[in-house]
């Protein structure tokens, strides 16, 4: 059974950093052939695209909103992908969901979430 496994949410001030984990298990293939993504959904608002890495490890489809303050990784040999967040603001605050696709089909996978709150 697939699991995505989200970590390193928390209460920051405005500035500061965070630093997203999403820890995949279960995949019957390769870790390195599913695209990966960071979704987050603040109250009231609908989920939004954070950002995606590919397979091959490009990133792409980041969200003007984040443009050079985020960035996404992954460690293939972890099977864990990586959300940096730098320069955060209060509209930052969002509930932050990984999201992982097969590269080959349609078939799709969802973490529980982990909160980020900025405030002074």
């Amino acid at each position: 059974q697939v699991q995505l496994v989200e970590s390193g949410g928390g209460l920051v001030q405005p500035g500061g950093s965070l630093r997203l984990s999403c820890a995949a298990s279960g995949f019957t293939l390769s870790f390195s052939l599913y695209h990966m993504s960071w979704y987050r959904q603040a109250p009231g608002k609908e989920r939004e695209l954070v950002g995606t890495i590919t397979s091959s490890g490009i990133t792409i489809n980041y969200a003007d909103s984040v443009k050079g303050r985020f960035t996404i990784s992954r460690d293939t040999s972890k099977n864990t992908v990586f959300l940096q967040m730098n320069n955060l603001k209060p509209d930052d605050t969002a509930v932050y969901y990984c999201f992982g696709r097969e590269s080959w089909s349609s078939r799709t996978y969802w973490g529980q979430g982990t909160q980020v709150t900025v405030s002074s």
